[in-house]
């Protein structure tokens, strides 16, 4: 049976750049220009606690640096919200009910530091089972693990730019069974649904995936370790579409992977 209400992270900011997270996993993020985001969180939330955090003026994804000061020029805030709706709602409908809410903000002309991160933790009345990342074993990210990761990327895209999702479809087993558990849904129907979409792309010739190169995968480590995003050079995921035609649209395909005895597993 289908749910009839979603919990929802809204993320706001105007002013600066920011990024939400939520148990560590960076969901959204808006540029300096500000404005606002949503989407569905429930394969990202645990029962009871949870840590709702607001990353500002984030880094770039797989880098790190130190935090430098800056001034605020105009107002400068941002608000991460998670709100429960019912289908059709939006999270900025009056009616829709906040159960956490992590906010910044800092005076015009004031200096603040950036990168910073401000978070609370939030309890949650959800009864959602224990996601399979919580127990994933931490992976160092050193020159095997690039090397194993980019080889299962790569073959990603050869397979994938062929028409065949099936490799991806196995490696992500576990994902689609959890957010069939998160979403109250059929594992099997989504697992075809994305088939039949590969192979519609494929039959319409959209389907142009490069093979990502080692001086193009960045590697961002997730959740103390346990899990590695794998994304390109501009933030975005490292397994998409380079489609020449416009009118063809760009695809990406997020990949959150864990590793066991060198085994991967997409579980995001």
């Amino acid at each position: 049976m289908a749910l009839d209400r979603l919990l929802m992270l809204e993320l706001a900011a105007g002013g600066c750049a920011v990024e939400a997270q939520l148990n560590g996993m960076p969901l959204a993020s808006l540029g300096p220009a500000g404005g606002s985001v949503s989407l569905a969180v429930h394969e990202y939330t645990l029962a009871g606690r949870n840590q709702l955090s607001l990353v500002i003026g984030p880094s770039a994804p797989g880098a790190s640096a130190p935090s430098q000061p800056r001034v605020a020029i105009g107002p400068t805030w941002a608000r991460a919200r998670l709100v429960l709706v019912r289908h059709g709602q939006s999270p900025a409908d009056p009616g829709a009910r906040a159960l956490g809410v992590a906010e910044w903000a800092t005076a015009e002309g004031k200096a603040y530091d950036a990168p910073s991160t401000h978070s609370r933790d939030v309890d949650l009345p959800v009864n959602f089972p224990r996601w399979r990342w919580l127990d994933a074993p931490p992976i160092a990210i050193n020159a095997a693990v690039q090397r194993t990761i980019l080889e299962f990327l790569q073959q990603l895209a050869v397979e994938i730019g062929r028409g065949n999702p099936d490799s991806l479809i196995a490696a992500s087993k576990l994902r689609f069974d959890e957010l069939a558990l998160a979403y109250q849904t059929d594992a099997n129907l989504a697992v075809q649904r994305f088939r039949d979409q590969v192979q519609r792309l494929y039959a319409a010739k959209a389907l142009k995936v490069l093979p990502p190169v080692a001086a193009e995968l960045v590697l961002r480590s997730l959740v103390d370790g346990r899990l590695i995003e794998c994304l390109a050079p501009t933030g975005g995921p490292a397994l998409r579409t380079s489609n020449e035609a416009p009118e063809l649209g760009d695809q990406a395909w997020p990949i959150r992977l864990a590793m066991v005895e060198g085994r991967i597993y997409v579980l995001r």
